[in-house]
């Protein structure tokens, strides 16, 4: 077996699924911009699996660029972690299925709790999906692996949509090379970037 030759089609396998899934974007991805705009409290991630993993690396996302966001996993929610959510909270459930029990349950009690529900899954048609305030269309033909089991396109799919959140949200925001320079002082990027920022600004005997 070429073993270049098969990695190439996994990646434009994976490639194409996100690129259809860039032509069924609609007034949904609109309303989930806004309602992140304009949330008073926090964006609340959950999710189980391979689909807690994507959501982990879209929470870090969204606090490299401003918006404040953490991961809740569904077991620990159903255990007492529910008493993080507040009524002005956005939960974001991440879900290939869209059939998980314990997401159900979750979903259950952040209703009771005032908290809108946005999704991401690849089902339009689960329970999830349906249960939403606002859900996005995550679907994928199917995976790269050869038995169709392997989660790769579909947690691609997802973290590239959250990705696509994040920076509409950024664009939506102004949010400019200084904003990004502040919330990363520690790293080679942020030391660069606020390294340029003092170049341009000049205080006390500087003046």
């Amino acid at each position: 077996m070429n073993l270049i030759k098969y990695a190439q089609e996994v990646i434009r396998h994976e490639a194409e699924a996100v690129i259809a899934m860039a032509g069924r974007l609609g007034d949904s991805f609109n309303r989930s911009v806004k309602a992140i705009l304009d949330c008073k409290g926090r964006v609340i991630v959950t999710g189980m699996g391979k689909s807690g993993l994507v959501g982990r690396k879209i929470v870090a996302t969204f606090n490299s660029t401003g918006i404040s966001s953490f991961f809740l996993h569904p077991a620990e929610a159903l255990h007492g972690d529910l008493g993080l959510i507040r009524s002005e909270d956005i939960l974001m459930i991440i879900s290939k299925s869209g059939r998980q029990e314990e997401l159900e349950q979750v979903i259950a009690a952040a209703r009771r709790l005032g908290v809108m529900i946005m999704v991401l899954s690849g089902d339009t048609q689960s329970t999830l999906f349906g249960r939403a305030d606002i859900a996005l269309d995550c679907s994928v033909a199917s995976e790269a692996s050869p038995d169709n089991l392997v989660p790769t396109s579909s947690s691609t799919a997802a973290l590239v949509m959250g990705d696509a959140l994040a920076l509409a949200l950024l664009k939506a925001r102004n949010f400019t090379k200084d904003d990004f320079a502040q919330l990363h002082p520690g790293g080679f990027l942020g030391r660069r970037l606020l390294k340029r920022v003092s170049e341009f600004h000049h205080t006390g005997d500087d003046i």
